[in-house]
């Protein structure tokens, strides 16, 4: 009998242990996950950018936990000897259309309370990424680089040194709940605990509906596929180069990232998947996809978003089409600079009415707490989004 078992083993579910022992270290955690390892899906497969909180409505739980999130990252990484760069990014218009929207980018920086930032015209953008096009441009000074594997990796070693039992390899397939105890029953073994936490990524709706708060909302993977430069072109790209998002559309669109490993990635776009983990294009779950296809949630965003979306999957097949929306951004980079690279599944939970929601959202009772939605800046808000777990697990606790 455990006082919490952590369902998943990516960032988020390691940084809520991790911030859970931290703030009452007698509490006894186990950490149950699918996989073999931890990180093997959303935090492994992302660009792995620290986010600096640009995007998000000022107030938001992505705006508040991103910027807490980015601190406790910094910190956490400077102790533990973690490599990152704060490398900056430009936000570009490439049109004059695009300045109204790249405005508003700026206020809800501001309001986040970013520091530092830059407007830059058409010369200046050049200064900071010289094959880059734009007429009007923002620097965002705190946006960095980093390997999220690492992390999590680092997460993994301090909890099992602090008496936590990690089981991998288990799947969760059931939850019984009583007043006392609740079971988790995997395919390998139960496991008994008071409270629950649900960090399970793409199946957080699948496990939260295990438990009594059973959420009417369904996790839609959409895949982002990514080219990188081939090793003659990666000087066309000096750091991070990102678009101005098209507010019509709940993605970033393709960009240019530089990784902490080496290389620079293009991309990614963003298809639905025919699985949650479906990384490859050949990559089906019928019962999973019919499961998508079939929620009312899904049939209206298809609805809404039909053109942007074909538009997506057009891009996915043909590395022409991908390249042009690449050389709105950079015009000399070409079909032969490219060559394909990964892949990552994000998480979007869809309400039933068609709201692909836009915050993370954290539902609880006084057993479970589900994390029901946390696309990015997941990774960089993680251990803040942990710390919040934490405190709301300590004031069930009493």
């Amino acid at each position: 009998m455990k006082d919490v078992i952590v369902i998943g083993g990516g960032i988020v579910g390691l940084a809520s242990a991790w911030q859970i022992h931290q703030k009452s270290p007698n509490t006894s955690i186990t950490i149950i996950e699918k996989e073999s390892g931890p990180a093997k899906h959303q935090t492994g497969n992302n660009s792995g950018v620290i986010h600096s909180g640009l995007y998000y409505k000022p107030g938001s739980l992505k705006a508040v936990n991103c910027i807490n999130g980015y601190h406790l990252l910094l910190d956490f990484c400077n102790q533990e000897g973690i490599n990152y760069d704060l490398c900056g990014k430009i936000v570009v218009a490439t049109d004059e259309a695009e300045v109204p929207y790249l405005t508003t980018l700026h206020e809800r920086g501001v309001a986040n309370g970013l520091e530092g930032m830059k407007w830059l015209n058409a010369d200046e953008l050049k200064e900071y990424e010289p094959h880059v096009n734009g007429v009007k441009g923002i620097h965002v000074p705190q946006t960095g680089i980093i390997d999220y594997t690492a992390v999590c990796k680092k997460l993994e070693e301090k909890l099992l040194s602090a008496g936590a039992e990690i089981f991998y390899e288990h799947k969760v397939v059931k939850i019984h709940s009583s007043e006392s105890e609740q079971t988790v029953v995997t395919n390998k073994g139960d496991f008994q605990s008071k409270m629950v936490v649900n960090c399970a990524g793409l199946y957080s709706d699948k496990v939260a509906k295990m438990t009594p708060l059973k959420p009417d909302l369904k996790i839609v993977p959409f895949r982002g596929e990514y080219y990188q430069l081939k090793e003659e072109s990666q000087h066309l790209v000096k750091n991070l180069i990102y678009p101005v998002p098209d507010p019509n559309f709940p993605f970033l669109g393709v960009h240019f990232t530089r990784m902490i490993n080496g290389g620079v990635e293009a991309g990614p776009n963003a298809v639905l998947a025919f699985q949650r983990e479906g990384y490859k294009k050949s990559d089906i779950n019928l019962a999973e996809l019919l499961e998508t296809l079939a929620w009312p949630g899904f049939q209206k965003v298809a609805a809404k978003y039909w053109k942007t979306g074909f538009g997506e999957m057009y891009r996915s097949f043909s590395k022409s089409a991908f390249t042009t929306a690449l050389q709105k951004l950079i015009p000399e980079i070409k079909e032969s600079d490219l060559e394909t690279g990964g892949a990552g599944v994000r998480a979007q939970a869809c309400d039933r009415n068609g709201g692909l929601l836009d915050d993370f959202q954290i539902l609880e009772d006084d057993h479970f707490i589900n994390v029901c939605n946390a696309p990015s800046p997941a990774a960089t808000s993680s251990l803040a989004i942990g710390d919040e777990i934490s405190k709301r697990y300590l004031a069930r606790k009493g």
